[in-house]
């Protein structure tokens, strides 16, 4: 390996041969694992980067945005998706076929012409499909491609661009081929002290300033690894990542979530997504097997946190996550499947399959939760060996004619109201000339609409009110908008065969629950090494007390003192810091006490 190392240092003196030595180790790392970091020849990455940023002349900066940004949200309109064509070809032929349906599709290749080939051979249609002549390292664009920003909610749309956290500098370079194509301006968050070292796979964002890591992002900012085989990783405090989220991306909440133990790349993308603006799409393991739990720790810590930007609860779908072909988990060494490794398309959902036992399961959950949606299956066992699906090897430039509608969908509603209120945030840089609601009470039949109105200037808040319905029935409803430049725009974006739904119920009463007591439910993870869940319920508000003790009694910490409030609540406690060992959570409440081992590992 070290005359390998001598071999390459000598060459990159030849800067005629640059290219050829990279377009070959690009080739070699296509066929690695996703989680493999292959290292480059020593000061290999900046050179690389350095020169293949110079072609491009579109504006650049360093610095944060003059103004206020917001990061859009996957399910916005995008006017792009883009894959590099990096081995996997069978599955990218199915990605171009189904998106180029909804968008334009850009192929990032220098070889264009045997990418064409290989389509036409396979009977996929040059519709809507474009090529970006650039080199690539790997096929993983999500977690080295750009994120797309909009100054004032919608109107200039604008490219920000991380250092990737792998060594492949010829991938960490795309974003900027990207804003030259588009001629869109792109932040460069690589030099001091803007620079931020994180990967798409391990970032979810809300549209509206909320975002969700896990705490790798915190590892890829401490200073204490490479991200091209020599220069160091940036050095920041949890604070300064806040910060420069909030200063390039709008994100006003970072939400950071414990690593799981089975996840290699420790990428959220794997686990977990936001469906809409409240709403998360969580996989699911059979008891105790694998990550589970603490998935569940995580999903917890973030309900019992945080609230939806409408500041409620985040409503959570659960998927399972499947076993591999012979029925082993990843903590068997079974490769880690997901359905949670899909991608918006407008309105097409790319979603990795496996097996019909299974995809069958994943399929009706991904179409009951997004009505309308053209929900496309891709095998992916192929690839998902790799550490990544269909999400890893797709990234979208959103739309630069942005009509955007954010609405939080009704609950199931009681017949004593007289109308039902649709409050909507719609908002378009040429301002919007009419919004409408659509609704229906049965989907054979055509809908009726009603008009909104400009409720609000100041927040471009509009409403509109549907009329009272019976008891039993359910409304089907949408919202439509359209822009003084005559854009129109649905949400859900495929209305109206997409829609929202709610029920008309009975009124209901009251009941006074008895006094009856409290309990510990069980602790997860357990064993414990970092974030833990301890479920707690009542029927009764009662002063409360809950600490760790060691195997001596001695009070270790303190997890919780007040009020136990009336119902299922969880309580954390973050065994990170903690000795391994045995210990004993206890609950002491109204002069009596409970208590369940947790183990420290």
């Amino acid at each position: 390996m070290a005359d390998q190392y001598l071999f390459l240092e000598t060459q990159i003196v030849f800067m005629k041969y640059y290219f050829v030595l990279f377009s070959i180790f690009s080739t070699l790392t296509s066929a690695f694992a996703q989680n493999n970091d292959f290292v480059f020849p020593r000061n290999s990455g900046d050179d690389a980067e350095s020169i293949f940023n110079s072609q491009y002349t579109t504006a650049s900066f360093q610095n944060p945005p003059s103004s206020p940004v917001r990061t859009a949200a996957e399910w916005e309109e995008i006017d792009a998706l883009f894959i590099a064509w990096e081995g996997y070809s069978s599955i990218l032929r199915e990605i171009i076929d189904a998106a180029q349906e909804e968008t334009q599709v850009y192929v990032v290749t220098e070889d264009s012409n045997t990418v064409i080939n290989n389509l036409n051979s396979n009977g996929v249609p040059l519709t809507n499909v474009h090529f970006l002549d650039a080199p690539t390292n790997t096929i993983w664009i999500r977690d080295y491609g750009q994120w797309c920003i909009y100054t004032d909610d919608v109107d200039t749309l604008k490219l920000v661009d991380w250092i990737y956290n792998r060594p492949r500098p010829l991938d960490d370079a795309i974003p900027g081929a990207v804003a030259d194509l588009f001629n869109l301006p792109i932040y460069h968050m690589d030099q001091a002290p803007n620079d931020m070292c994180a990967t798409g796979g391990n970032f979810m964002v809300d549209g509206w300033g909320t975002a969700f890591s896990s705490e790798l992002i915190l590892q890829e900012n401490d200073g204490s690894g490479t991200y091209n085989g020599q220069v160091n990783y940036p050095t920041h405090t949890e604070d300064e990542i806040d910060t420069l989220m909030k200063q390039f991306m709008g994100i006003e909440h970072y939400i950071k979530m414990e690593t799981l133990p089975y996840d290699g790349i420790h990428h959220i993308d794997m686990h977990m997504k936001l469906l809409d603006e409240e709403t998360l799409l969580v996989g699911e393991y059979p008891g105790g097997v694998a990550d589970g739990p603490q998935i569940e720790a995580n999903l917890q810590y973030v309900l019992s946190n945080y609230n939806s930007v409408f500041g409620t609860p985040y409503k959570v779908i659960r998927i399972p996550q499947p076993p591999d072909g012979s029925g082993d988990y990843p903590d068997d060494n079974g490769d880690y499947r997901t359905y949670a490794n899909a991608v918006f398309v407008n309105k097409t959902i790319l979603l990795p399959t496996y097996e019909e036992e299974y995809d069958t399961t994943a399929l009706r959950i991904w179409r009951k939760a997004l009505p309308g949606y053209n929900v496309v299956g891709i095998n992916c066992n192929s690839i998902i060996s790799s550490g990544g699906a269909i999400h890893c090897i797709t990234k979208d430039v959103t739309t630069q004619d942005n009509l955007l509608i954010t609405h939080q969908p009704l609950n199931d509603q009681e017949s004593i109201v007289s109308s039902y209120e649709i409050i909507a945030w719609i908002k378009h840089k040429t301002g919007i000339a009419s919004a409408e609601v659509y609704y229906r009470t049965d989907t054979t039949q055509y809908y009726q609409f009603v008009a909104m109105t400009l409720t609000d200037v100041n927040s471009d808040t509009w409403t509109g009110y549907i009329p009272q319905q019976n008891p039993g029935d359910t409304i089907y409803y949408y919202v439509y908008a359209q822009a003084n430049n005559g854009k129109e725009q649905n949400r859900p974006m495929p209305a109206p065969d997409g829609y929202w739904d709610f029920k008309i119920l009975e009124p209901t009463f009251i009941v006074s629950p008895s006094i009856a007591d409290f309990a510990l439910n069980e602790i997860y993870p357990n064993p414990s090494h970092g974030i833990t869940v301890i479920p707690v319920s009542s029927n009764m508000n009662i002063k409360s007390r809950i600490y760790l003790v060691d195997l001596l009694g001695r009070v270790v910490k303190t997890i919780y003192e007040g009020e136990l409030k009336t119902g299922d609540q969880n309580y954390f406690i973050n065994t990170i810091s903690i000795d391994p060992g045995i210990y004993n959570v206890v609950i002491e409440a109204g002069g009596e006490n409970i208590s369940q081992k947790l183990v420290v590992r």
